[in-house]
């Protein structure tokens, strides 16, 4: 790890970022540096706990928790059990601890163990790569029903890539807007599509759609709210715009024309601070790089003129490089370089 740190570091990484990726502190950083003859004075107890377990004690846990009446139990099941019998041997925190201590804090009892989901984790270096779907709710003509809006964004670029408006929530309905929009984009090979663990995005339709059309499938874990982090915050930008309207849309044709003319101003004319201020289209489309270096310039003259004013650099006007999507917060050696500045 610290050989990590160093390696991100020389190709220069500030160690606080570094430290912030990495879910370390500085001072840990410091500490792993100290040669080994170095004396830790970090404090800990000097005695003794007056309460700690007997020898008898930690026996008698691992005794009643492995008898036949309570081996498929938990803690949480066996203590209140014993408490009903006028006995108390320890609390339910002393018996977790005891058995992990032990090696035989597993899974207790005949049904299967929970399976651990890991994070989808996906790196976009240029558009077309990783695309992210989802759908919202959009207040309808009559109180208490809804449309439903159906967005597709590129993550490199945040680009819109495709929408529909729709009165129900269908796999066919996503499966077809993903084809078209699949094909508007000129037919990516090797795309994800990342999408949450809705029946829409994980109906027989769609996923044999994208089966067809060679896109990998991408699913948040479930029950897990920011995994599809982009989606929800394009359509965060959409609820808030000064001209979503208040009242509810009249139909699916009212609906899709407010729809159009966002998608139109948040692709067109949005800067997008995640992506250094420029909009989507000028990074998706390849323009991002002749905005960003016309800035630079502006601010190099504006140095040039007035330098009393610079302490440090000027702006830092670079492209904004691969976009993760769900990044791990151990990032591995691959992928570290994508932690340097600009």
């Amino acid at each position: 790890m610290l050989a990590l740190v160093d390696e991100a570091v020389a190709a220069g990484a500030r160690l606080e970022v570094v430290c912030e990726r990495l879910g370390l502190s500085e001072r840990t950083i410091q500490r792993w540096r100290l040669p080994e003859t170095a004396e830790d004075r970090r404090c800990g107890p000097h005695t003794t706990p007056a309460n700690k377990l007997t020898p008898g004690e930690r026996e008698r846990i691992l005794s009643v928790a492995n008898s036949e009446e309570f081996r498929d139990l938990s803690p949480k099941q066996i203590v209140p059990a014993l408490a009903d019998r006028g006995l108390y041997v320890a609390s339910e925190s002393s018996f977790y601890r005891v058995l992990s201590e032990a090696k035989q804090l597993a899974h207790r009892g005949r049904a299967r163990a929970p399976v651990p989901r890991p994070k989808a984790e996906h790196t976009a270096s240029a558009p077309n790569q990783v695309w992210t779907w989802d759908i919202t709710y959009l207040r309808g003509p009559v109180k208490g029903t809804f449309l439903y809006l159906y967005l597709v964004v590129d993550v490199y670029s945040r680009r819109v890539m495709g929408w529909a408006v729709h009165e129900e929530e269908l796999a066919a309905h996503a499966a077809v807007l993903i084809q078209r929009t699949w094909e508007e984009a000129g037919r990516p090979e090797g795309l994800v599509l990342h999408s949450d663990n809705g029946g829409p995005m994980k109906g027989a339709t769609m996923l044999a759609t994208l089966q067809w059309l060679g896109v990998a499938a991408s699913f948040s874990r479930p029950r897990v709210s920011d995994d599809n982090a982009f989606s929800e915050a394009l359509f965060r930008t959409l609820k808030y715009r000064p001209s979503f309207p208040d009242r509810p849309f009249a139909g699916v044709a009212d609906a899709s024309l407010w729809v159009q003319r966002f998608v139109a101003w948040y692709n067109g004319v949005h800067r997008h601070s995640a992506i250094r201020f420029v909009t989507p289209d000028e990074r998706h489309f390849g323009r991002e790089h002749q905005v960003l270096a016309y800035r630079h310039e502006v601010y190099r003259r504006a140095q040039r003129r007035r330098p009393g004013r610079w302490s440090r650099s000027t702006r830092d006007w670079t492209p904004a490089g691969p976009v993760r999507l769900n990044p791990s917060p151990n990032p591995t050696p691959a992928v570290h370089a994508e932690m340097q500045i600009g």
